[in-house]
């Protein structure tokens, strides 16, 4: 049966690109908008690679204070539904300017290295907010995020950087539409795991699969081979995408599937690494992205000053057995961002590198349902993240100053910094500041902060100090 051009895109070209670099149709509609002026990039690489802990990673339990009234304050809320961690089993750590013990989770030996290597630091209780927000305030109806504790919109708002409305691209990508599209044409946006973040105005990101698929395998144009009749078809299929580019669609489709080819042959080889990765669903994505950033120091045809990555760790809504799930999912991310620093520094690019964490929301300091297969917690708000990298001014925490005069809350339900009765933590550092200070060391100007992160300027400040 005779095929219409479309159809033949569709079978013989569109269809069989493994990873796509995007929607056609968002292409096509970028066309029409010069939102931004594209900017020249750096000429100092550099690199932000986000760690997302999908689900909503329970802080309360990631980082705990062992003074004696602040462990006893987290042990009375949690012990009696058997979800506190012993205090003899937290890793034991001191940030520099707070004069104060705190601990790390059991599971995490190797983010704890980090620490004591001042590679690591916390940014805590920090979370999407509208404006700066006390408790008084909370409670007399001042502007908060749209959706509060829901995940799919607490999920956007950390992405997006936009917590008072709809946003629909996010600040990673939004900072790549400062920089504009690189010359060798590889997007410096990378996502192993789908995401908001890495989608711009204008930029948009390459897709690809982890490891332990081959770097040179992730972007082949399958159902062709050597014959002669093949070659024939695809030299049609080529052909066919320089013409009839008067449909906006059309012509977007043919761009992307010629864009994706053409990145395809750049990724003509899967570089090695010295440094052993654990074989998990992060580690591989982790993999990956170091085999990335190797490839474009080693490639003369990539040669990228600026990367963007984004993957993804998913199993955190521990409504019920939480102690189990969360333990082995901080092992995993230990290990991995453990393996993934030790890449950077094998490929000298430790200080260029930094890796952080972002989540749905934190969770309630008060427990869900008893015993050790049902109890966990429920959404909250505020949460802590980890920043890693040689740039990074490691072993201490960051953030804004709450009730209490320090950035860590209060843990007590009903108490200056919950919301309710429940421990859902009013944050007080935004998304936007923690951001911004990221974007801040990656290059982005002053000036040019509020085109990346539009509500910036509600915050008393655009740098919370945790990057050299």
């Amino acid at each position: 049966m005779k095929q219409t051009r479309r159809e033949f895109l569709f079978h013989a070209g569109y269809a069989c690109v493994g990873y796509a670099l995007g929607a056609a149709a968002f292409s096509a509609g970028v066309e029409r908008f010069g939102l931004i002026n594209a900017l020249a990039q750096g000429t100092d690489y550099k690199a932000l690679v986000c760690v997302f802990l999908a689900g909503g990673n329970d802080g309360n339990n990631m980082i705990v204070p062992t003074s004696a009234t602040e462990y006893n304050a987290y042990a009375a809320a949690r012990s009696a539904s058997g979800l506190a961690i012993p205090q003899a089993n937290l890793l034991p750590i001191t940030p520099l300017s707070l004069n104060s013990p705190f601990g790390l989770h059991p599971n995490l030996p190797e983010l704890q290295t980090l620490w004591s290597q001042q590679k690591l630091s916390v940014v805590c209780n920090v979370g999407p907010l509208v404006q700066p927000l006390t408790k008084d305030q909370y409670r007399t109806g001042a502007p908060r995020p749209y959706q509060l504790f829901s995940h799919s919109d607490q999920v956007a708002q950390w992405q997006t950087a936009i917590a008072d409305r709809v946003g629909r691209s996010g600040w990673g990508g939004r900072m790549a539409d400062l920089y504009g599209a690189p010359a060798s044409g590889v997007p410096m946006l990378t996502s192993l795991s789908g995401g908001i973040f890495t989608r711009g105005q204008t930029e948009h990101p390459l897709t690809i699969a982890p490891a332990p698929t081959a770097l040179n395998q992730v972007l082949v144009l399958n159902g062709f081979n050597s014959s002669s009749e093949d070659v024939e078809r695809r030299n049609s299929m080529e052909y066919l995408r320089t013409i009839d580019r008067d449909s906006s669609l059309v012509r977007a489709t043919g761009d992307t599937t010629q864009q994706a080819v053409d990145v395809g042959r750049k990724f003509d080889a899967d570089p090695t690494l010295t440094t052993v990765f654990p074989n998990t669903t992060l580690g591989n994505q982790l993999k990956q992205i170091a085999k990335v950033i190797k490839h474009n120091q080693t490639s003369p045809s990539l040669n990228l000053n600026r990367q963007i990555f984004f993957c993804q760790l998913g199993g955190f809504d521990t409504h019920q057995n939480q102690l189990n799930t969360q333990a082995s999912l901080l092992t995993q991310l230990s290990q991995a961002v453990k393996a993934f620093h030790a890449a950077t520094a094998e490929l000298a690019v430790e200080n260029q590198v930094t890796t952080f964490t972002l989540s749905d929301f934190g969770r309630t300091l008060q427990p869900a349902g008893s015993g050790n297969t049902v109890v966990g917690s429920d959404h909250a708000w505020g949460n802590h993240h980890f920043v890693v990298g040689g740039a990074v001014r490691g072993g201490d925490f960051f953030g804004g100053v709450g009730p209490n005069g320090t950035m860590f809350p209060t843990l007590q339900l009903g108490g200056p910094d919950d919301t309710d009765t429940r421990g859902r933590w009013i944050p007080t550092a935004s998304v936007e500041q923690y951001a911004a200070t990221l974007a801040t060391w990656y290059g982005v100007a002053e000036t040019d902060l509020p085109v990346v992160f539009p509500n910036i300027g509600r915050f008393p400040t655009a740098n919370l100090g945790f990057m050299s």
